[in-house]
Formats: C-alpha cells, sequence, structure tokens
C-alpha cells in the first residue's frame, strides 16, 4: 500500500505548479490545453450533482419500461426513457435543460475571457521571435522584366517604405530535401557497417544491392555505402546548385521582413493591391512549424486540391457508417450467435457475455479508429497548408466532424435499431420511430463503455507511456543501427493534438446530450476530465521538462435553446476569435517601442536574414548556413529592376530612359 501511495506522489506535484511557472516551462499553448480539462470539470461537476440530485430521482420513480416491449436494462430506468408518455415530469427535464446550457455558456464566457488575457499578456511578456517580425507572401504574379526576388522587393519598398526590412524567397527544393534525406538514410547504414566492422575487424561487413538488402548481387557493405553516399553527395550539389541559379526553382512565395511588429501586423492584416486575388500575405509561422513541401504548390491548384479532399472526406465518412454498422451489429450477443452459430455456448459463459455486453462495442470502434488520423493528416496535406500548426487544427477539424456523424450518430441510430429488432417484428410501421426515440437515450450505455475504453485507458496509456514505448522497441528492433537512431526513436512525440482534441470535444459532446436524458453517463465524464487534467498537466512538465416522447407541447419550449446557444457562438466568436488570429496594432507599437528603448542598437536585419531558410540549405552545425539571399547594399534606396513597364507598380526602373520622378522623391512625396 506505501509502495502504491508513493507510486501516486506525482499527482500533488503535477497540480501545485503555478500557472505562470506552466507557461514559462511548458509555453502557453500547453497552458491553454489543460484548461480545456479544466472547463470539463467546471461545467459537468455542478450539472452532475443537479442531475443526480433533480433528474435520476425523477426517472427511477416509474415503471414505464417494465411493461414495454423495448429491451432495456436496469441503468436504462434512470434515463428518460423510464417517463411516461405525456408525464408533467417533463417540466424537470426541460428545467434542467435550460440549467445547464445557461451554466454552460456561463463557463464558456469566463473562460474565453481568460485565455484572451493570458494571450495578451504572454505576447507583451515573450522575448523577440522571427516570425513577429515576418510575413508570409504567396501568389506573387509573374512579371516579365524582374525575376520574383526582384519584384517582392520593388513592390514592398513601394507600398510599405517605411517598414520593410529584407525578404526571402522560397525555392522548390523538394528534390534536394529527398536527396538529403537519402544521404542520411545511407549514412546510418555506414555508420552501422563500420561498428559492425570495428568490433569484428576479422570479417568485412557484406550486403546485398538489391531491395531492402535482400536480393541482388553481394558486396562489401562499406565500400557500397560510401560509392552510395559519393554519388549522392554529387547529385546533391548539382540540385543545390540548379535551385540557386535556375528562375524556375523560385515559387511565387516569399518571406518578408519588416523593420517593427506595427509594420508586419499592417501587411499581415490587410489586402495588398485592388485585386484580392494576388500578393496575398498572412502571418508567417515558426521557422520550425514551417511544412515546406507544401510551399512549391501553385496557389491556383489549391482551390482544385481542397475541392477533391473535401469530396474524399465526404464519401470517406458515408461509407465507413458501412462497417461501423457491421461492427455494431456483431458487438451484441444476437449478432455473433448469429454470424457464428458455433460461438453460442461461449459467448452464454456470464464473464464472456458481461464483456460482451460490456466492453466489445467499445473496443472495437476504437480498432476500426486507429488509423483514421494519419488518413486524415494526408488529406490536410494534400490541401496544400504551409505550416505544421495549421495541418494538425484542419486534421483536428475533419476527425471531429468524422466521429460527430460516425461515432456519435452512426451509434446512436444503428445501434439502437439493431438492438431493437426484436421490438420492430412485433410493430406496426407508425411505432418504430417511438421504439427508436425510447432506444436512443438507452444508448448511454454503450457511450459509458467508450469513455471507459477510449477515456480512462488513453489517459492510463498516457501517464504510463505505453504507445511511444511500444514505438520505441519497435523502431529500437527493427529500424536502430546507430545510437542517432536510438536518439531518434526515443523522441516522446507530441500528444497528438488533431486526435485528442476532437476526442475531448465529443466528451464534451456525449456530455451535454447526455445530461438530461441519461445523467447516469456524466459520472463517467466527470472522472475522465478530472484524471486527463492531472495526467496531461504531468506530461506537459515532463515533455517541457423531447419530440419522441409525445412530450409535443414542449418542444416549442426547447426550441429557444438553440437561438440562444447559436447567439452566444456568435458573439464569443466576434469578441474573442480576433484575439488569436490576429495581432492588435496597439500590442505590437507598444512592444515594438520598449524594445528599441532597451535596444536602441540591434540589429534586426541581421536577426531575420536566414530565419526562414529551408532545413535542406542548413549545414550540420545550425550556426552555419548556406545563404541564398543577395542583399542590395546598405544605402542603396533605388530599386535596381529590368522593368520595362508599370503594369504592377508606377516606379520607374533605373535601365529605362524615363525622365519620371525616382524611388526616393515618390517617397518623400509620400512622407509628406
Amino acid at each position: 500500500m506505501h509502495s502504491y501511495l508513493k507510486f501516486l506522489s506525482w499527482m500533488p506535484a503535477a497540480l501545485k505548479m503555478p500557472e505562470d511557472e506552466l507557461i514559462s516551462h511548458a509555453g502557453l499553448d500547453s497552458a491553454v490545453y489543460l484548461r480545456i480539462y479544466l472547463v470539463g470539470l467546471k461545467i459537468f461537476a455542478p450539472i452532475s450533482i443537479l442531475a443526480f440530485s433533480v433528474l435520476v430521482p425523477v426517472n427511477w420513480t416509474n415503471d414505464t419500461l417494465e411493461f414495454s416491449k423495448v429491451q432495456h436494462n436496469n441503468i436504462d430506468k434512470l434515463s428518460i426513457s423510464n417517463i411516461p408518455v405525456g408525464s408533467k415530469r417533463f417540466i424537470a427535464h426541460l428545467s434542467m435543460a435550460y440549467v445547464f446550457t445557461f451554466w454552460t455558456c456561463y463557463v464558456l464566457l469566463r473562460e474565453y475571457e481568460i485565455v484572451a488575457q493570458m494571450r495578451l499578456r504572454f505576447l507583451a511578456s515573450e522575448k523577440r521571435r522571427p516570425d513577429q517580425f515576418k510575413v508570409l507572401v504567396r501568389n506573387i504574379p509573374p512579371d516579365p522584366d524582374e525575376s520574383i526576388g526582384e519584384l517582392v522587393e520593388h513592390f514592398f519598398l513601394v507600398n510599405h517604405p517605411d517598414h520593410y526590412l529584407t525578404h526571402q524567397v522560397v525555392f522548390n527544393a523538394n528534390k534536394l530535401a529527398k536527396l538529403v534525406k537519402e544521404k542520411t538514410k545511407m549514412q546510418n547504414w555506414l555508420d552501422y557497417y563500420q561498428l559492425k566492422f570495428e568490433r569484428n575487424a576479422s570479417k568485412r561487413p557484406t550486403t546485398k544491392t538489391g531491395f531492402l538488402g535482400c536480393f541482388g548481387a553481394k558486396v562489401d557493405a562499406i565500400e557500397y555505402y560510401k560509392s552510395e553516399i559519393e554519388w549522392i553527395e554529387n547529385e546533391e550539389a548539382e540540385e543545390r546548385e540548379k535551385i540557386v541559379k535556375d528562375p524556375k526553382s523560385v515559387v511565387p512565395a516569399a518571406f518578408v521582413s519588416f523593420r517593427s511588429r506595427w509594420g508586419a501586423a499592417v501587411c499581415a492584416q490587410t489586402q495588398q493591391t485592388s485585386n484580392p486575388t494576388v500578393w496575398l500575405t498572412e502571418w508567417a509561422p515558426e521557422p520550425r512549424d514551417v511544412y515546406w513541401d507544401n510551399l512549391s504548390i501553385p496557389f491556383v491548384s489549391l482551390t482544385v486540391r481542397r475541392l477533391i479532399v473535401a469530396v474524399a472526406f465526404f464519401f470517406l465518412n458515408f461509407f465507413y457508417v458501412i462497417p461501423i454498422a457491421f461492427v455494431q451489429s456483431l458487438a451484441n450477443l444476437e449478432g455473433i450467435e448469429k454470424a457464428a452459430p458455433f460461438l453460442k455456448p461461449l459467448v452464454e459463459i456470464p464473464t464472456i457475455k458481461s464483456f460482451i455486453q460490456g466492453f466489445l462495442p467499445g473496443i472495437a470502434l476504437k480498432i476500426f479508429l486507429i488509423l483514421l488520423p494519419t488518413i486524415l493528416m494526408f488529406m490536410s496535406k494534400v490541401e496544400g497548408l504551409t505550416s505544421i500548426s495549421s495541418l494538425e487544427r484542419r486534421s483536428a477539424s475533419k476527425y471531429y466532424i468524422f466521429i460527430f456523424f460516425n461515432v456519435f450518430l452512426a451509434s446512436i441510430i444503428a445501434g439502437s435499431a439493431l438492438e431493437q429488432l426484436k421490438s420492430y417484428n412485433h410493430q406496426s410501421a407508425n411505432e418504430i420511430p417511438r421504439t427508436v426515440g425510447v432506444a436512443i437515450p438507452m444508448k448511454a450505455t454503450f457511450f459509458i463503455t467508450y469513455v471507459m475504453v477510449d477515456g480512462w485507458a488513453g489517459v492510463a496509456g498516457a501517464i504510463l507511456r505505453l504507445k511511444p514505448l511500444v514505438i520505441f522497441h519497435l523502431k529500437n528492433f527493427f529500424l536502430v543501427k546507430t545510437e542517432k537512431d536510438r536518439e531518434e526513436a526515443m523522441d516522446p512525440g507530441s500528444i497528438g493534438f488533431d486526435s485528442n482534441e476532437p476526442q475531448i470535444q465529443l466528451y464534451f459532446l456525449l456530455g451535454l446530450v447526455y445530461a438530461v436524458v441519461t445523467p447516469f453517463l456524466l459520472p463517467f465524464i466527470l472522472i475522465f476530465f478530472g484524471f486527463a487534467y492531472v495526467v496531461y498537466r504531468h506530461q506537459f512538465l515532463l515533455l517541457g521538462l423531447l419530440s419522441t416522447k409525445g412530450a409535443g407541447q414542449s418542444t416549442p419550449v426547447l426550441l429557444v435553446l438553440p437561438v440562444v446557444t447559436f447567439y452566444f457562438h456568435k458573439y464569443c466568436k466576434n469578441r474573442y476569435e480576433p484575439t488569436f488570429v490576429k495581432c492588435p496594432l496597439q500590442e505590437a507599437m507598444k512592444k515594438d517601442t520598449l524594445e528599441r528603448a532597451r535596444e536602441p542598437g540591434f540589429d534586426l536585419k541581421g536577426y531575420l536574414m536566414n530565419a526562414y531558410i529551408h532545413p535542406v540549405f542548413k549545414g550540420d552545425d545550425d550556426d552555419e548556413k548556406f545563404s541564398i539571399v543577395d542583399e542590395p547594399e546598405a544605402e542603396q534606396v533605388l530599386v535596381a529592376t529590368k522593368r520595362q513597364s508599370r503594369r504592377n507598380t508606377p516606379v520607374p526602373s533605373k535601365y529605362n530612359s524615363s525622365d519620371s520622378s525616382s524611388l526616393p522623391e515618390i517617397v518623400n512625396d509620400q512622407r509628406l
């Protein structure tokens, strides 16, 4: 017992750290993610108390299900299905529906205000970062007289003369990246065989040149991989030179640097030209967050890509219903006995029968969804998003939509229908909708097991780190050849935002939907949020270091709730969303002013010069970078262009014979 309590000593330690210290240790995103679980506790703790104090006694003190033909169990007697048709007891459920809704809105409103203030304080206190001064510009229109780099410099010197500092064009380096990745792979094999030879110098290691080293001619492994690396290095050098010299390797996008956060905020949050489809600007992601593979995708193809992905996602949702319904049909005694009659004696054993009725449906559904996050992440990458965080958010939104339709709605409708097949056989067609309406609240039993399998077991797996442990041992057995490989295999990875966050939303949905109709589900939701809050707080420290019941007269009263909820959503979206997607100019100016006073001689241009270099252009040492930026002289104001036309800007080129005003004169006129 003492050892067990000692094992749980991490819980109070995880809860003791103040939130400000947690932010400095693990970042603002981690603190806000933890608050999601805290919101779950704030919402469902009072709701659970009220539901068990008011609704459970109201439901339990009836005997409607005892005299009905609906398949049910004792837990179902705690649901609204046990209320007789037209009973005045529905007033309690209507009242609680309003109370629960207003309480949820109140908690969310308070939390939005807290998180918005947390973000503003964090922006005011955080250190200088390159992305604070950088803007990603896409869909730069082609110009017959100027390269992309010249065009970007010319455009921003004209339209942002006081704030433009420098820029970095974006190269299509995907082929080079593949060569670098292949060379790294070959180098790992070379290191492995060299270590093997050092341990046993009496025998030279050999390998086969064919597929996976299992086919082809047998050769000396060390000499083979040395020759392969030499060949790849030559290809890499040629490709690198081609990228730098070939104008076609430059894509119509660039990272533009500004002298101040204020200047970057103005550019990122405004329309640059009268044509809203060109010179598109947005905040640049952090350098480590850039998804370089998608920067080379032509902007005009993004609309087509997103349409294709939307259609594919629709069919994925549609066809996934079929196997889920099949799983639901097998995850009950009748389905198993019908599909495999020889298993009937086995499934009638009390222990196995309880397991099938209790946990098998949730386990089967969980197994069926294992590959889904990978599929949705691939679809998000096809859409052409340019940052890893945006890929995770888009994948998370797809995942939530998927589990809403296929886990929530499909499980309720298909599962309830399958469970009541016996009742349908003895009823008229007019009675079937009422039977489904009665059965849906009783489907809470399935979701209780799903929360236990997916939520509780998931939290336990998070604290035990089972998934990273299994992955590490698989990599260690099949892939690890050197110490560098072992270090990479030991990387704990992220929390899996794209799959974990939609599951949290599902638990919120289940709790709010079943709070009135089947309150018995609430304690399981509450336990999940409580344990998850403690566990993930510890993990972040570790990583960072009613119409179907015949109550038709009550339906108009309930219609007010969706209207109120929608209005609340619109209000919160308009009030708080800009805080998270835009940078207030007032805050940007305040930060710039303080920084200039503290560090008046700071070389911002040097700091931003190579901040957004593609990883393949970086050396082994992060401080040694392959510079691909041709910077103009410090005192040069006039843009050295080759433009003969004035299609994009009225400023003339110094290479033509125009007698028009020079750029400095135009800029000075603009300042007057």
